[in-house]
């Protein structure tokens, strides 16, 4: 009998629940080498070459590795050093020789890959993907691997150059045995990572949810950069406090290689809607703006209560937890702190060359300001002496499009958030809870004129990504997403240090506030 029967659905549970594996469930890197699994990896990209470091370095023995062809001998050279690391020519090999086995393969690319290899699956091996999205990866696991193999996938979500301690790792039990499960479990537990168990679909929703807009809102900063041929920071204008982890992520972003983010944009359809809805809610606050600044009090006052709708609906009701006694701490630590990251020269006071901030005048009935805001025409309010304002409109965007879908996005913090997202949502929420900051960031998009022009860039840059995914063209997302990175090459290496050191030192307080708030009384 061959792996490809047919059986019935309603079996199909049952006859999983009993399909043995080929070791022990309860194996470790310390057990004897003839009782390890033999664990393959399939796609020796940045991912893959990660979980062989860290799985290796763990003491796991038995490693089959491979990649593209043309790449074979080039892998062969990297891993000559690592006895436990044994590098074959395709995934026919890797396939009928493992216990557990990864596809560390692009999103555009995995049916391809999957058709290509899958059939050589060992009996009763253990399969899992590491791409983005999973509805594709799912379509050709059980179109293209034999019905005697589990499906157990996996999914880091972080970058590879982020240490996996404490980042949420995805397992996803689709077809496969609690033996399966426990024996994933204990391979991949070297990693120190946080298990996170999801069904195929929650992963999908979860990660547009986490991963979408904030990927958007990065790409769009640095297309617009690089559309006006600027690095801000450099100039002054973008420095300091939460400009520090704009510019850092922005960069961090383009730093790595453009299919990390396009498989999740153009294949997941709530990563496409999120992404149209960003870019609306950038072009609508835009010309409010515009309307705003030229227009009267009115106008000033439907700026100001968008802004302050989407406040509402995002934080007013979603920060707290109702099953908590307890405060629930800020994501991001203090400005000052973020300085310490800061790209550019951070200064005491703004830079008498920079363009002029004017000064807050506004009265009760200027519609700027909230109504019930005190107001001193004998001393007019001025921006802060160390922090430029300006209309943060990505942050503003941001904020309105998960209003308008009604997004949570506090409900997947703890469950499955990247570190990206985790620092971007403590960047909004740092704005959006500081009455002085967020006031002082309409005000600014209402009647500051230098920051104009930058504004009109991240908008058109925010439309074109949106209508790039539209198009569903892998080819059209490379060449925009390169095209921006050719602006920044050179700048990567001081960025991710600092960057990566940035997100280590907040990751660090977002696990102290957690374990605080889970020993918190219900």
């Amino acid at each position: 009998m061959n792996g490809h029967i047919d059986r019935d659905p309603a079996g199909e549970a049952e006859y999983y629940a009993s399909l043995p594996i080929n070791t022990s469930s309860n194996v470790l890197p310390s057990s004897p080498v003839a009782g390890q699994p033999t664990i393959g990896l399939i796609g020796m990209g940045a991912m893959g070459r990660m979980y062989a470091k860290h799985l290796g370095d763990a003491g796991w023995q038995k490693i089959n590795v491979c990649d593209l062809p043309e790449k074979y001998e080039r892998l062969k050279k990297d891993y000559a050093g690592s006895p436990n690391i044994r590098v074959m020519r395709d995934g026919h090999a890797v396939g009928r020789s493992s216990d557990f086995i990864v596809y560390s393969v692009e999103a555009e690319f995995i049916e391809r890959v999957v058709a290509q290899y899958g059939p050589s699956t060992k009996m009763h091996a253990i399969v899992a993907g590491q791409t983005s999205v999973k509805a594709p990866e799912r379509a050709a696991f059980e179109k293209h691997l034999p019905k005697d193999v589990h499906i157990v996938s996996c999914h880091s979500l972080h970058g590879p150059s982020v240490s996996p301690l404490g980042q949420p790792l995805v397992l996803i039990q689709h077809r496969g045995s609690n033996d399966a499960l426990a024996l994933v479990e204990n391979i991949l537990r070297p990693l120190k990572s946080r298990f996170v168990y999801l069904s195929y679909e929650e992963h999908d929703l979860v990660t547009a949810n986490t991963q979408a807009v904030t990927h958007a809102a990065f790409l769009s900063m640095g297309t617009a950069w690089s559309s006006a041929k600027s690095y801000p920071w450099e100039q002054g204008l973008y420095v300091g406090g939460i400009e520090t982890a704009k510019v850092n992520l922005t960069l961090r972003i383009y730093s790595n290689a453009w299919h990390v983010y396009a498989g999740l944009a153009i294949l997941n359809p709530d990563a496409r809607t999120q992404i149209e809805r960003y870019a609306a809610s950038a072009t609508e606050l835009f010309k409010m703006m515009l309307e705003g600044g030229s227009g009267g009090p009115e106008e000033k006052r439907k700026f100001r209560e968008r802004v302050e709708w989407a406040k509402g609906v995002v934080f007013d009701d979603s920060s707290a937890s109702s099953t908590s006694t307890k405060k629930r701490r800020p994501i991001l630590l203090s400005a000052d702190v973020l300085d310490r990251f800061s790209l550019g020269k951070t200064p005491s006071s703004p830079s008498k060359s920079l363009p002029p901030t004017e000064e807050c005048t506004c009265t009760p009935s200027s519609g700027c300001c909230p109504p019930d805001s005190p107001v001193d025409t004998e001393h007019p309010v001025r921006p802060p002496s160390k922090y430029r304002p300006n209309s943060h409109l990505s942050l503003l965007a941001m904020v309105d499009c998960w209003a308008h879908l009604r997004i949570n996005p506090y409900t997947h913090l703890s469950l499955a958030a990247t570190p990206l997202f985790r620092l971007f949502l403590g960047v909004a929420e740092h704005l959006f809870l500081s009455p002085a900051l967020l006031s002082a960031s309409i005000h600014s998009a209402l009647f500051d004129t230098w920051h104009r022009g930058d504004d009109l860039e991240f908008v058109c840059a925010a439309r074109g990504w949106s209508q790039c995914v539209s198009f569903g063209s892998f080819e059209v997302y490379r060449r925009r997403f390169e095209e921006t990175r050719g602006f920044f090459e050179g700048r990567f290496g001081e960025v991710n240090k600092l960057g990566a050191e940035m997100i280590r030192v907040i990751m660090e307080s977002e696990v102290k506030r957690e374990e605080e708030e889970d020993g918190s009384p219900k």
